[in-house]
């Protein structure tokens, strides 16, 4: 295949920060084997900071499915804007049906991706085999690569560090006093579902021991819709925590943690954040289904714990649990505490 096949390539991905991060090798491989094509790359407004400043890209597309293309109308409007870039490849790493059929309406030539979810509109496409969770989501997302005739082209994730959220991040750690040099923990409690949320009563435990033991500031962070999670551990704290959650941008959020010694967390998008920014992780899974599983959606990196139990769920419900999520309850304290120690650095 020639370097010259497609001179404009659409990238699609349109789920959650994680999930898009985790495609970034995917950009990569694409700039190594299409150096001269136009690469853009399509996401959710909240997944914006994930890619903006990636080296590998040209141009970012915003795809606002609550906002301006909600309705029908609007999507139908989002593909012929699409239509007038004359993409010549459409890669789809999420399928949806909405998706498929924009790419489809937009008139790329070629569209690839997963056989789910209209995926007959697909002019080429792999089997979806991701909720047997057999492999890590990175990896079944790079398997697209093989309808170009790529091979693996290497997993490193890429998070941009942009100059203004280091500012801004540098104003924030001055507001509460902390010293340079100074070590720093973050815990994440939140998460998108009840199935993947540890109690906020072991986060502050795990908190005032580390904080005590290492002696080391403490900084809650929190999404928007995490606000509450976070507030409640942060009542439970008896060292005096620092209280970031809602009050960054996610590039703001990866400059605090960059900065931090220990990143602590439920199964959520910032611990790939954290993960690939090199940060050492202590990551707490809930749920056995396979397609849901650290097997499949934990952090990839160096210095990565996940800790996750199976207690004899036949059948794993998520949220819908009947044994008031005993996998995350398994999970102890102490547990958490030696996982930490194992990768903390310095």
């Amino acid at each position: 295949m020639s370097a010259n096949s497609y001179r404009k390539i659409l990238v699609c991905r349109t789920d959650r920060i994680g999930d898009v991060l985790l495609s970034t090798p995917v950009l990569k491989a694409l700039r190594k084997n299409f150096p001269r094509s136009r690469i853009s790359v399509l996401v959710r407004p909240y997944a914006r900071d994930v890619v903006l400043g990636n080296p590998y890209l040209d141009e970012l597309i915003i795809y606002d499915k609550y906002g301006r293309q909600k309705s029908l109308l609007g999507s139908i409007r989002f593909a012929w804007s699409l239509r007038k870039k004359k993409f010549d490849l459409a890669l789809v790493l999420h399928p949806t049906n909405r998706m498929h059929w924009i790419t489809y309406l937009a008139g790329i030539k070629k569209r690839i991706g997963f056989n789910r979810k209209m995926g007959f509109l697909l002019t080429d496409k792999l089997e979806h085999k991701k909720q047997q969770g057999e492999k890590h989501e990175l990896e079944y997302t790079l398997d697209i690569l093989s309808l170009l005739g790529i091979k693996d082209e290497g997993k490193q994730l890429f998070m941009p560090i942009r100059q203004d959220s280091e500012k801004d991040i540098e104003k924030f750690l001055s507001k509460h006093s902390v010293k340079k040099g100074e070590k720093l923990i973050a815990i994440h409690p939140g998460a998108s579902c009840p199935s993947k949320v540890w109690p906020d009563e072991r986060f502050a435990q795990v908190a005032d021991s580390l904080a005590q033991e290492l002696k080391a500031r403490i900084i809650i962070v929190a999404g928007p819709d995490d606000i509450q999670q976070s507030q409640e551990v942060l009542k439970r704290l008896h060292c005096a925590g620092i209280d970031a959650s809602g009050k960054t941008t996610v590039s703001q959020l990866a400059s605090l943690i960059r900065r931090c010694s220990l990143f602590i967390s439920n199964d959520s998008g910032p611990v790939h954040i954290a993960a690939a920014l090199g940060v050492p992780v202590v990551a707490i899974f809930g749920r056995s289904q396979a397609g849901l599983s650290p097997r499949r959606w934990g952090p990839v990196g160096k210095n990565v714990i996940v800790l996750h139990k199976q207690v004899g769920c036949q059948v794993c419900l998520a949220h819908n649990c009947s044994k008031h999520f005993a996998c995350l309850l398994a999970i102890s304290v102490q547990e958490v505490l030696s996982a930490a120690r194992g990768v903390v650095v310095g």
